[in-house]
């Protein structure tokens, strides 16, 4: 009946309009006008003997889901109960990212692992250097988009903020990484929550002529995440966070609550930044500010103020025994979270020590404070900032710690400097990666601490080399923390996930290279055959690196394995 049902729609949309559609793609590129919808819809009505809307073909923007809609296949799941536990753990199944220096948690991890410095000047033609300094956190190619592979055209890919492209992208590879098929979350409860907090491209596209339909979709930020939904057919709560700095944590505890009250199934949690203008950057120099070498020393004696970088990170979440349930791979889990206020401080962008302290209270309320082992901080490296957040972590943290254990701590923004409305996903990724590889990386440009932070007394301690984590007798634990800019203050609370179990040698990867003498078997696939060679000497490359050279088979082939069968050329 499915099969019989789309040919007859494709022949008659053909019919009506001359055009023959592709199953899964939106019918309002073809040009359908509402007098032929409301001819199909007529036609339908005839051969299905019952009466339809005539607004049916707008209320439905494919065929395949103007199939699921008459065949019923598109009704609306009964949503659980919402009696859940507020602290029902959340588990990271999935990470995508682009920040300086790397692209993939892979490299990141690489370069964190390094202690690698990823500050640079701007690329060229980003902007001129009388215009604002060009020292930060650059991402190269902000303008590459494989606008054909998300069935956007040319006219509206060229429209949209580079910001809305990159996690459009980035959010297809952390599915990938999760090993899950983009296209089998069409018309699920999936939310989508992503900070996002610099408009640049808005006022670029806004002074150049008059706007249209699509430039106003394309520079708006509250699209950052309708565009995900619109684009994946997702159907769960989709808003964009701004809160400044603390923008994509903020996210990261909205995804977690939607999951948690049962508004989704599945949770997208993102941030992105991009520089495209000089002028922010030179009122931050203006107003004294920025470092001066354009680097992050946070917790340092020389912190000389903040450093801009651009970025973008995903991680995609699961109430942790539906993870279980479906046979994912848990990476860590999400045991709390809070989000509070600085209120009426000292300025409208001056931090409240005590507001710091109470978030970090509430976000440990069910949690031995004294099991943390790791704090990975907002750390912006300033004169100010920095001591009010070392002495909130150790009025909450670091009291009563034996002074060979104290609580860890360390920042991010001393490798990429500081990206913003990405800086809390950045914060969370790598706890994510440091909690798989059991390890935390140093922090960089710490020659000499900071002596206005008493950290013995406050029982606190920077990480400077690359540190077997601490164990304590249970498994690993740690904060993240953001500030932003008006007073939002968010902090994410992270345990390592639980060891693998017997369960994992049935999974059906192991299960599939058992029956096959031990060889798996993956598959690629892509929208065209340009995409699909690129993205084999992608996966090469990344077999020649030191992360996939030092990965087993079960790592390489785990998201291949499970993908949907979802491109036209494959491999």
């Amino acid at each position: 009946m499915t099969d019989t049902l789309r040919r007859w729609l494709v022949d008659t949309i053909a019919e009506h309009t001359g055009i023959t559609p592709e199953p899964d793609h939106p019918l309002g590129d073809y040009g359908l006008s509402s007098r032929q919808a409301v001819g199909i819809a007529a036609d339908l009505e005839e051969r299905l003997g019952r009466r339809l809307p005539a607004t049916l073909l707008w209320e439905s923007p494919t065929i395949d889901h103007l199939v699921r809609t008459l065949t019923g296949a598109d009704e609306p799941a009964a949503r659980p109960g919402t009696d859940r536990r507020r602290t029902d753990p959340i588990a990271v199944v999935g990470l995508g990212c682009r920040f300086p220096g790397a692209d993939g948690p892979d490299e990141f991890w690489d370069l964190l692992r390094a202690g690698r410095d990823a500050v640079r000047t701007a690329p060229p033609g980003r902007w001129s250097a009388e215009a604002a300094p060009v020292v930060g956190g650059f991402l190269d190619d902000v303008a590459g988009f494989d606008a054909e592979h998300f069935g956007i055209t040319p006219r509206e890919a060229a429209t949209m903020d580079p910001q809305q492209r990159m996690l459009l992208e980035v959010t297809w590879a952390a599915l990938e990484h999760a090993g899950i098929a983009p296209v089998s979350l069409r018309g699920s409860r999936t939310g989508v929550f992503t900070g996002i907090a610099t408009h640049d491209y808005g006022h670029l596209t806004m002074t150049g002529g008059a706007p249209d339909l699509w430039t106003a979709t394309g520079a708006a930020g509250s699209i950052a995440a309708n565009r995900l939904s619109y684009v994946y057919d997702l159907r769960g709560p989709s808003m964009a966070v701004d809160t400044a700095c603390s923008s994509s944590l903020v996210a990261v505890h909205h995804a977690v609550r939607a999951l948690r009250d049962g508004d989704a199934d599945l949770a997208l949690a993102a941030g992105v930044n991009l520089m495209l203008l000089p002028g922010p950057t030179a009122a931050f120099a203006a107003a004294g500010l920025l470092a001066g070498d354009g680097r992050c020393k946070t917790f340092s004696a020389a912190a000389d103020g903040i450093a801009r970088a651009e970025g973008c990170g995903v991680v995609v979440l699961k109430r942790l025994a539906d993870a279980e349930c479906d046979g994912d791979r848990v990476l860590a889990v999400i045991r709390s979270s809070a989000v509070n206020s600085d209120g009426r401080s000292n300025g409208l962008a001056a931090p409240n020590p005590a507001a710091q302290q109470a978030m970090l209270r509430d976000a440990y309320r069910s949690l031995d404070p004294s099991t943390v082992d790791y704090v990975e901080a907002h750390g912006t490296g300033t004169l100010l900032g920095d001591p009010i957040e070392a002495r909130a972590l150790g009025a909450v943290l670091g009291t009563g710690r034996r002074p060979d254990a104290p609580l860890l701590i360390g920042s991010v923004k001393t490798n990429i400097a500081h990206a913003e409305a990405a800086a809390g996903i950045a914060g969370v990724i790598k706890v994510v990666l440091s909690l798989q590889h059991g390890e935390l990386p140093p922090q960089l440009h710490f020659a000499a601490p900071n002596p206005h932070i008493p950290f013995g007394e406050l029982g606190l301690r920077v990480v400077t080399e690359p540190t077997p984590w601490p164990r304590r007798g249970g498994r690993a634990v740690a904060g993240v923390s953001a500030f932003g800019f008006g007073g939002t203050n968010a902090h994410v609370v992270l345990e390592e996930a639980a060891p693998p179990g017997a369960a994992a040698d049935g999974s059906p990867l192991e299960t599939a290279a058992r029956q096959n003498g031990g060889i798996r078997i993956g598959l690629l696939s892509a929208r065209t055959h340009d995409r699909l060679t690129e993205r084999a000497a992608q996966l090469a490359a990344w077999l020649d690196s030191p992360a996939g050279r030092r990965s087993s088979p079960a790592d390489v082939t785990h998201t291949l394995f499970r993908r949907d069968n979802h491109g036209p050329h494959r491999a």
